[in-house]
């Protein structure tokens, strides 16, 4: 089904329009002077849509500055609000930007409130003909939803519908979805089934796509590839956003790569295939190591996560270890096998009080031996515990130079000072292994 068009800005998703490619600002929004470089260089870099944190009133006016200033420049490019948990918030910042980036169950513990809320925002954004983007991630879809779906793929799905149908009600049309996990089988199966019900209810709205928290490097780039291009190539997904715990520039271009290459106009480097039962053997004439690595993710990805074949085999430029390297990586990011631990990272926001980047790496570095084991590092207590859902243990940023330490979603240490957080999080680790 082709879905409808909602106009960001000058922007317009769905309706057969170019896949947008999306970033977001990690500057603290109200720095106006930082994020507002940032965005420029966003610009430069080619990007469709920019999204910044807007956690309190404080950042509305910011926001108005930085959309103020961003025009004067010149730069057209649309501005979404990231919103969490704060309905005031969200109302207050409907003027002033393209499109507001909720999860209308946060808005209230109570979900009957939480829809009288979510209805007030419907009604304003018409009012100013702002279009939402209703944001359902993995770990973070309330109390009311969990209780009867548990945190599971259907349960974002029908989340989603739940708040669809209000907006259908209220006659709102300019919506946009997504449902985020790290875990690509979560991630692609929710969107499925989304893409399942919206079809029987006859809805045609566009969807949002992205792994959330996927890390950095190597890493991040091939399960960003994985979950989005399976789902590119089954004709879902209108807009994307690769999420890297990088500078977000780098997210551009390999955002860029996968809307060229699932409009018809780009080709994989790929040259042959031998395939042997469910094992495959793939020969490529790749011009450097990252086109390789975004062609390799993208031609397997899906066949590995949906279990069509079991291994594949790499033959490249780069030499046989490279292309080991490159076989294990994929093999972990579809879930089949782990050669190594598996790291949940944000990429970063305004609301990230310490070095996120900085931690990321220590944290792998100083745990590369856990073979299989799940760590998440989150750059502030806001989503943190909640998205960490897969996660065997937690390192999340409390601000202040402070980190919160993480068993699954239970906290066993607080207020830890940065410097000790790592050896503290380790000897957890080797206690409840011992």
């Amino acid at each position: 089904m082709m879905s409808r068009e909602v106009k960001v800005g000058n922007t317009i998703i769905g309706g057969g329009n170019p896949i947008a490619v999306q970033t977001m600002c990690d500057t603290h929004t109200a720095d106006v002077e930082a994020t507002l470089a940032q965005c420029r260089e966003m610009a430069q870099a080619g990007v469709d849509i920019i999204r910044v944190t807007v956690p309190g009133m404080p950042e509305v006016q910011a926001v108005r500055r930085i959309k103020e200033e961003l025009l004067r420049d010149g730069i057209t490019i649309p501005l979404v609000a990231d919103i969490h948990f704060s309905s005031e918030t969200a109302l207050a910042v409907v003027p002033y930007v393209d499109k507001i980036r909720i999860n209308p169950g946060n808005f209230h513990p109570d979900h009957d409130k939480a829809r009288e809320r979510f209805k007030e925002l419907i009604e304003k954004c018409k009012v100013f003909g702002k279009p939402i983007r209703i944001g359902l991630n993995h770990g973070s879809l309330g109390r009311f939803i969990t209780e009867k779906y548990g945190n599971t793929p259907q349960a974002m799905a029908m989340a989603a519908i739940e708040w669809l149908d209000m907006c259908v009600e209220n006659a709102f049309p300019s919506v946009v979805l997504s449902l985020k996990a790290s875990n690509t089988i979560v991630m692609t199966e929710a969107y499925r089934i989304l893409a399942e019900k919206m079809a029987e209810k006859g809805y045609d709205f566009p969807f949002h796509l992205g792994v959330t928290e996927a890390g950095n490097g190597d890493s991040g780039r091939i399960k960003s590839c994985v979950g989005i291009s399976t789902l590119l190539s089954e004709g879902i997904g209108d807009t994307l956003r690769v999420s890297l715990t990088e500078d977000p520039v780098n997210e551009i271009s390999i955002g860029k790569y996968l809307a060229s290459r699932y409009s018809g106009e780009l080709k994989s480097t790929m040259k042959r295939i031998r395939i042997t039962g469910r094992e495959v053997e793939a020969f490529y004439d790749s011009p450097d190591k990252e086109r390789l690595l975004l062609d390799f993710s993208c031609d397997f990805g899906k066949r590995l996560l949906d279990k069509e074949i079991d291994s594949v085999r790499l033959h490249s430029p780069f030499g046989e270890n490279y292309d080991s390297y490159l076989e294990d990586e994929l093999m972990q990011a579809c879930r089949r096998r782990f050669y190594k631990p598996e790291y949940i990272a944000c990429p970063g926001c305004g609301r990230t009080m310490y070095d996120l980047h900085k931690a990321l790496e220590t944290v792998k570095k100083r745990t590369s031996h856990l073979k299989g084991m799940v760590i998440a590092v989150m750059g502030c207590v806001v989503n943190g515990p909640g998205e960490m859902a897969d996660a065997d243990w937690g390192y999340v940023g409390e601000g202040g130079g402070k980190v919160t330490i993480y068993r699954k979603s239970k906290p066993l240490l607080r207020h830890i000072p940065e410097e000790e957080a790592i050896d503290r999080l380790l000897e957890l680790i080797e206690k409840s292994e011992a």
